[in-house]
């Protein structure tokens, strides 16, 4: 199968486009920086159709295209987060209007976060989103509304939330506050976390290529975690000692020093894959020891 990939550049897009190539998918990345690589890469500015739409001819699409979150919420920033991710759809949207037939599937990036901070509320794909805060709702709801209606015989909105892998800046900075004495609870600690192993990320993703499903799908764990409990698995699975919690106040001073945003650790979701679940779809990593002893052990 030939896939254009946008947003093949970041974290999860660079897994992403090997894991497919190793199972001889032919990937195709839209990038506004193409260099030399293992996967063939077409110049787009994520703004205007020229030239790179006729790569979606005969392809599927997968939409990860936007800015890293992890940025102070002022109101330039989420300008930022919002026009990274909607204008990038637009143009693909366009694009494929100008096909003669529709694009096999479309797989629409999106976030758990569009349901802010939901406490003790259990998630699922019939949950609708939240009101705020607008870094996290106000940025997600106009992104999934760019991809309605677009030109494909199936459109699937992965609705993903905190994907544990190597690497990458979230779990980076868990684990070396962890190894310094600082992987204590943070804030109460009883805000919920979900999370997705990055392998069984990448086999939701497949399986959507794969299976007739459309609409939304909860790319999450059937294990979501209190912060608590996320903080505790890290200390088991580094072999620290217990360690102070981070009180909230804390944690919106260093992020305002680090120019980060507070709401990432502070706000919490529980969810269920209800669609997977019911799929029967075979989590590798169920549980969150497993998930971090793989990746970190």
């Amino acid at each position: 199968m030939k896939i254009v990939l946008a947003g093949g550049t970041g974290a999860l897009g660079r897994r992403l486009a090997d894991d497919l190539a190793d199972r001889g998918h032919e990937v195709v990345v839209l990038t506004r920086s193409p260099r030399p690589g293992r996967h063939r890469q077409v110049r787009w500015d994520g703004r205007t159709v020229q030239g790179w739409e006729a790569e979606l001819d005969g392809a599927a699409v997968l939409n990860l295209a936007g800015e890293l979150v992890d940025r102070w919420p002022t109101k330039a920033g989420i300008a930022l987060l919002t026009s990274s991710r909607v204008e990038p759809t637009r143009a693909l949207a366009e694009a494929a209007a100008r096909l003669d037939a529709p694009v096999s599937v479309w797989i629409q990036a999106s976030t758990l976060a569009i349901h802010g901070d939901s406490g003790e509320q259990l998630l699922d794909e019939h949950s609708p989103p939240a009101d705020g805060p607008p870094q996290m709702p106000g940025v997600a709801v106009p992104w999934e509304q760019a991809a309605h209606g677009v030109h494909a015989a199936r459109t699937v909105v992965l609705r993903t939330s905190f994907v544990l892998d190597r690497n990458t800046p979230a779990l980076d900075r868990l684990t070396g506050l962890t190894r310094w004495g600082l992987g204590g609870r943070v804030g109460s600690g009883r805000q919920w976390v979900s999370w997705i192993h990055i392998a069984d990320w990448l086999a939701i993703v497949r399986w959507a290529l794969d299976d007739p499903v459309d609409g939304i799908v909860v790319a999450s764990s059937p294990g979501p975690v209190r912060n608590a409990e996320l903080m505790a698995a890290l200390r088991r699975v580094l072999h620290r000692p217990p360690a102070p919690p981070t009180p909230a106040f804390a944690v919106r001073l260093g992020a305002l020093v680090l120019r980060s945003d507070p709401a990432l650790a502070l706000t919490g979701r529980r969810a269920r894959p209800a669609r997977l679940l019911d799929a029967g779809f075979d989590f590798s990593y169920p549980d969150l020891d497993g998930a971090l002893t793989d990746l970190l052990g």
